[in-house]
């Protein structure tokens, strides 16, 4: 990220967000990107003073930064500048605020993507049949003695020069099917909660273990601004979940260093190496899971689209569900009712013969 000349003014404007906006870690991110990419900008064109900036200036930087930009991701760049800018003149940075007219991009409707619910059962299904798959082969199953033991095998050859070669290969197969069990009960638990709650991928990779209550089969879940929130899961959920515990998790804590170890200690989900599990990881899972289940391609947030509309579908009140998923105006809720009628139309047109 470039710096300018005006990065002591964009740090203020991002602690003043902090601390009385309760804004999330990537909004913050995201919002001191947008404006140190704006008034870098502006200091190419030879702009010291933020004072000299006008309406038309900021036009013509939104002209610029549409050509690469899609309009959702302009909304939010105009929304950061029109705050800075009102800030700024509350502040007395300047002597106007040069945003305060500045329109934001309108953003098309669109209809959130969904899976139905049968195709959501079969990538919970398949899911399930790769932990029992691996189980299998963990055990020492006919799988187990493949050719991907052999090749495990002749790296430990390699690496292990004082131990006996007829025993490593079977070693170290052993702990590389250790390690793929673990991470499909690690997948199928992922899977399984964000389907049960629909809770968003950023909520899910911050989770501890002790937010899982399964007395009450229920999360608690801190959300954008921090603010948090119970949610119930159910009970397919709640065994993915303590098979994952139980069985997946000591496996890949194991191979943690001391350092991560400490850090990811009350993590809930965890990546190959024993550290917290990251965004970019937990969307890879769903995609491939969706490609090996052989249903329309997903994302973590096409899942929670999924859990919404069949939570209505199945006549779960239009409020419980906003609070479920953590949505501040029952209008962004209200999509997922036009999803349903949607699909209701889609279901009325192939089955009544005068549709």
């Amino acid at each position: 990220m470039s710096s300018t000349q005006f990065d002591g003014d964009i740090d203020s404007f991002v602690s003043y967000l902090k601390s009385n906006r309760g804004l999330s870690v990537n909004t913050l991110k995201a919002y001191r990107a947008d404006l140190t990419a704006c008034l870098h900008l502006f200091e190419l064109r030879g702009v010291t003073d933020l004072n000299e900036i006008t309406l038309d200036d900021l036009r013509s930087w939104m002209a610029v930064e549409s050509r690469d930009h899609a309009r959702s991701s302009m909304a939010r760049k105009t929304v950061a500048v029109r705050g800075f800018f009102a800030w700024a003149y509350e502040h007395g940075l300047t002597t106007t605020d040069p945003a305060a007219t500045l329109m934001t991009p309108s953003i098309p409707s669109t209809l959130p993507a969904v899976l139905t619910e049968s195709q959501a059962e079969q990538l919970l299904d398949v899911a399930e049949h790769a932990v029992a798959t691996n189980q299998y082969k963990d055990d020492g199953g006919a799988a187990a003695a493949s050719g991907s033991g052999k090749a495990a095998g002749k790296t430990a050859d390699k690496s292990a020069d004082t131990v006996n070669r007829s025993e490593a290969p079977a070693r170290a197969d052993k702990r590389d099917n250790a390690r793929v069990t673990a991470e499909s009960q690690r997948n199928a638990a992922i899977l399984e909660l964000l389907y049960a709650t629909g809770i968003r991928v950023a909520e899910l990779v911050s989770m501890d273990i002790a937010d899982i209550d399964f007395s009450n089969r229920t999360i608690k879940v801190t959300g954008k601004g921090n603010k948090q929130r119970v949610v119930p899961f159910g009970l397919p959920a709640q065994r993915a979940l303590e098979t994952w515990l139980e069985q997946g998790r000591p496996v890949l804590a194991r191979t943690a260093t001391d350092a991560v170890k400490s850090r990811a200690a009350n993590a809930l989900f965890l990546g190959a190496r024993g550290g917290r599990i990251d965004q970019r990881i937990a969307r890879d899972i769903v995609h491939r899971a969706a490609r090996e289940a052989g249903v329309p391609d997903i994302s973590p947030h096409a899942l929670r689209h999924s859990a919404a509309t069949h939570i209505l579908d199945g006549g779960a009140d239009l409020r419980e569900v906003q609070e479920m998923l953590g949505h501040s105006s029952l209008k962004t809720t209200q999509r997922y009712t036009h999803v349903s009628i949607e699909q209701l139309k889609n279901r009325y047109g192939q089955a009544f013969p005068r549709a």
